[in-house]
């Protein structure tokens, strides 16, 4: 039987932060500055010291200037508003972004409501939220996962995937809801499965598109696939490996990719799939933003 065709996250998000480094040429050459993205990390998780770096050093590959506020753990959350507000009113600074999970005591809604809309690049911020659910892609700041998962589905598919079935495995306001109204906007037929849904295996093996974001590792076998399907893991699970060695670990995915890949059409690898587009995605926010800001959005050219 043959296998799916690997769907090379890294070499797609590659072409796109090429494609932002040339759009910001044209933006520095009108504004006389470069984009700023601002990131605010609260404590010591190594998963998100991690993202963070890799986050800064893709701004600064593609031209950004990238910001990088490290505060201790028990840093109260009376200081993390002021520095936001601080950001918020720094015309210098275009895209905000507060890595999560924050803290416990920290209340990560009020945090991420209170960034200022139009600076807020991993677009969770309600007025986003409704403008994605309005379909006003001029005005929102799309999440970078679901808009990644998208661009991933289209490198296999090609651009137009109307009528295409489309099942969402969780509902989350981070990737789940927000790749339903991305999918709907490419006039897919969209189902959103999640713990409830009832005989899950029978409405994924109905998809032409899977879009697994549920953070559970390998919950998604190949027997639940449809022959042929297009597979997109959002998931990043940490196991243990123990054939690497005592106490070693290693990320799985949502998709059992093992028997998965024999069933798919097309598949996505963790890590190596869903992850860079993200980060990528995080600077064509962050274009956008600096551009709208500044008066320049017929820079902003669709990737």
């Amino acid at each position: 039987m043959t296998e799916a065709t690997i769907i090379d996250g890294k070499a797609i998000a590659a072409r796109v932060t090429d494609k932002i480094a040339a759009q910001n040429e044209g933006y520095v050459h009108e504004t006389g500055t470069s984009p700023c993205l601002a990131v605010v990390l609260v404590g010591e998780d190594p998963a998100s010291a991690v993202y963070v770096r890799n986050k800064g050093r893709t701004a600064e590959k593609v031209g950004f200037k990238s910001i990088q506020h490290t505060l201790p753990i028990d840093t109260p959350e009376s200081d993390i508003i002021t520095l936001i507000n601080t950001l918020n009113d720094d015309p210098a600074v275009n895209g905000i972004l507060v890595q999560l999970p924050l803290p416990a005591h920290i209340d990560a809604t009020r945090i991420i409501e209170l960034i200022a809309p139009e600076k807020d690049v991993d677009g969770f911020h309600p007025i986003n939220v409704g403008r994605l659910g309005a379909g006003d892609f001029d005005k929102a700041l799309i999440p970078c996962t679901p808009a990644g998962s998208v661009i991933l589905a289209k490198s296999a598919l090609g651009d137009n995937l109307s009528g295409l079935h489309t099942v969402i495995i969780g509902r989350s306001n981070i990737v789940g809801k927000p790749a339903a109204q991305l999918f709907l906007a490419e006039n897919c037929t969209v189902t959103i499965a999640h713990s409830r849904t009832r005989d899950i295996e029978d409405v994924v093996r109905r998809a032409d598109i899977v879009v697994a974001a549920v953070g559970r590792p390998k919950m998604v076998k190949g027997a639940w696939i449809k022959p042929g399907a297009t597979v997109i893991d959002v998931g990043i699970n940490r196991i243990a490996a123990p054939e690497k060695g005592e106490g070693k670990t290693r990320l799985v995915g949502d998709v059992d990719f093992a028997s998965a890949v024999s069933v798919a059409g097309y598949i996505t690898p963790v890590p190596g799939g869903v992850g860079p587009m993200t980060i990528a995605l995080l600077m064509a926010n962050t274009l956008a933003a600096a551009c709208r800001q500044n008066g320049v959005p017929h820079l902003i050219k669709p990737l």
